[in-house]
């Protein structure tokens, strides 16, 4: 009903007590019917209407008795008038202690809406006496849905412990703390911390509890995947097979931050401070060091091998330079290939990452993982000594391929050291022998010896096998051999070789025969794509330097050139254009220049001849003057 309903009815039953009081000859306290209005508009929970009640009933009572009885009887009526005003005024009373009560827990119950915590009243029973503004949000039941229910069967809560348990412990100390579980209105689980207290009547006798819950489903949520991954991360850093060390560089960073270079590079001051850099590695203190990093050194256990870290990790090593350098330039990682020395003092090659969180998170977690490249070394080993075996292999046939040229260049110092010894003899056999002509005979039969006895070794050395040698080689004199090889066959092809080479090329530094057999497999291949052709047939061999860090060979064609579909697959495996050919020469001579640190390439315009391009590196031994 509205406030008012309430004073409209309050007023009607007063006036109607009124009426029975004046108008009936009924002798009881009829004025005390007046305490039903008072309570009436007291419903409205306005003071000013509780009083207003009260002053009216109190005069229609007065009124009521000096027109019934006026002033000559005051004997029975006036002691029925006294009682009636006594219950209107303590009811009065009563009415307005309530409102005031009332208005002090309205304002503390707009004080708990106020807060972000569920909270809510229940009595000893579990019945919920007051559920507020936040409770209504995170539950989803408003505060007319919910009083009056049960707490426990609404909320479908889980305790830690069990129910008396927790409600003995409430009772003991007043208060409770734990975390439960709840539900909402529409089924969904929250995770809530419950605080408890007590509340006592006057005697002290407990009537009430007021629970205050705070959501903490996200919390208990972040929590567990925290714990989640640090357990992931666990299990991959004890089972993988990756070698894992855990290291705090955080006093390296401070030292690198008090450093004062003097406008110099750091790089340049840390390679003219190397007692810096000796004195910054023992700063990168090690936490942790996984079981595969302990199998790879040969340690029994994480504190042995971080005790003995320095003899594993060798104090000459440059890449630990590389590493601060990136972490002082803010990188996120670095890698490279080193070697560790096992507590056995057997050596171990590896691949490693330094990863380096960003610096806003710390430097407590620089992590490095190793990698044990043992078996890959040893695979790498064994493909290059068949790699040197097919190479052999290839210069073997292509000196079958040159085998006549050979025999005839070989056939002509020999033939000249016969012709020469029978001249000899002619000059011996004189009546008056000329000594002069047989010493100047003897000589040319040892200057064609010396030939060929050149050619002989020539051919000894290209076919020579033997481990790749890393040598600082004059590239004049590799393209000078190479074409002297060559040039006989080249000549039978009727195929004219030029070559040019740039005065003053620096050296580079490689295996002196794989180079020739690079040069070699490419003047066969130009003159044999040119054997078929009418009209001139052109070889232009030149060497030259590209820039300040390599130098190009060319040889250049004027045969037919290489088909485009030919181009992509000219230097895979096995792949020939030669009728009967390996298909293998080509990608021997690309490995071998790769081998070397160079590249080879080619081009070509069909009808047009065909240009084969290497380009190699020069020797860091020799820098430009």
């Amino acid at each position: 009903m509205s406030r008012a309903g309430l004073r409209f009815w309050s007023a009607v039953l007063a006036f109607a007590v009124f009426l029975v009081d004046v108008l009936t000859p009924l002798e009881g306290a009829v004025a005390v019917l007046y305490v039903v209005a008072i309570l009436l508009a007291a419903k409205t929970n306005r003071r000013d209407d509780t009083i207003v009640a009260a002053a009216g009933c109190i005069v229609l009572t007065i009124s009521a008795y000096l027109l019934s009885h006026g002033l000559q009887n005051i004997a029975s009526p006036a002691l029925r008038v006294l009682v009636s005003l006594a219950a209107i005024g303590i009811t009065t009373l009563l009415a307005l202690e309530n409102h005031a009560a009332t208005r002090r827990l309205a304002a503390q119950a707009r004080l708990l809406n106020l807060s972000h915590d569920m909270i809510f009243v229940r009595d000893r029973g579990g019945v919920i006496t007051f559920w507020n503004k936040t409770a209504e949000q995170a539950y989803g039941w408003s505060a007319d849905e919910a009083v009056g229910q049960i707490a426990d069967k609404l909320l479908q809560t889980i305790y830690p412990d069990r129910r008396e348990v927790i409600e003995a412990a409430l009772l003991d100390s007043g208060r409770w703390e734990g975390r439960v579980q709840q539900h909402t209105k529409d089924g969904t689980a929250l995770t809530v911390d419950a605080r408890w207290a007590l509340q006592h009547d006057r005697l002290g006798k407990p009537v009430g509890v007021l629970e205050t819950h705070t959501d903490a489903t996200d919390r208990v949520a972040a929590h567990s995947a925290l714990v989640q991954s640090e357990q992931r991360y666990r299990r991959m850093f004890d089972a993988s097979r990756i070698g894992v060390v855990e290291q705090d560089w955080s006093g390296l960073r401070a030292a690198l931050q008090s450093l004062d270079t003097a406008g110099v590079s750091l790089r340049d001051y840390l390679a003219q401070h190397p007692d810096f850099v000796r004195n910054a590695r023992r700063l990168a203190k090690i936490k942790n060091v996984n079981p595969a990093l302990q199998t790879m050194a040969g340690a029994h256990g994480a504190s042995a091998l971080i005790e003995n870290m320095e003899r594993v990790l060798s104090e000459n090593d440059r890449n630990f330079l590389g590493a601060l350098i990136a972490f002082a330039e803010g990188k996120p990682f670095y890698e490279g290939e080193t070697e560790l020395v096992r507590l056995d003092g057997r050596k171990v090659p590896v691949l490693f990452t330094i990863t380096f969180p960003p610096e806003s998170d710390g430097d407590r977690n620089v992590l490095a993982f190793v990698v044990d490249i043992t078996e890959r070394r040893q695979t790498q080993d064994a493909l290059l000594a068949a790699q040197a075996e097919l190479a052999h292999a290839a210069r073997v046939a292509t000196l079958g391929e040159l085998s006549a040229s050979i025999a005839h260049e070989v056939n002509q110092p020999l033939a000249a050291i016969v012709t020469s010894g029978e001249a000899g003899l002619r000059w011996l056999r004189r009546a008056v022998p000329d000594l002069d002509e047989v010493a100047a005979t003897i000589v040319q039969v040892v200057a064609e010896g010396r030939r060929a006895s050149e050619i002989v070794a020539r051919i000894r050395t290209f076919l020579k096998k033997a481990p790749a040698q890393q040598d600082s080689l004059d590239i004049a004199e590799i393209i000078e051999e190479a074409a002297l090889l060559v040039a006989r066959e080249l000549a039978n092809d009727d195929v004219v070789l030029t070559f040019e080479t740039e005065h003053g090329l620096r050296p580079v530094r490689g295996d002196r025969i794989q180079l020739q057999q690079v040069l070699v497999n490419l003047l066969v291949n130009a003159g044999q794509a040119m054997s078929a052709q009418p009209g001139s047939r052109t070889v232009k061999l030149r060497a030259g330097a590209v820039d300040g860090k390599n130098l190009a060979i060319s040889v250049q064609d004027s045969g037919p050139g290489i088909q485009p579909d030919d181009l992509a697959r000219l230097f895979d495996p096995f792949f020939t254009t030669k009728r009967g050919g390996m298909g293998m020469g080509l990608a021997i001579c690309r490995t071998t220049v790769e081998a070397h640190g160079g590249q080879l390439s080619v081009e070509s315009t069909p009808g047009a001849g065909a240009t084969f391009r290497l380009t190699l590196p020069y020797s860091q031994e020799h820098p430009r003057p």
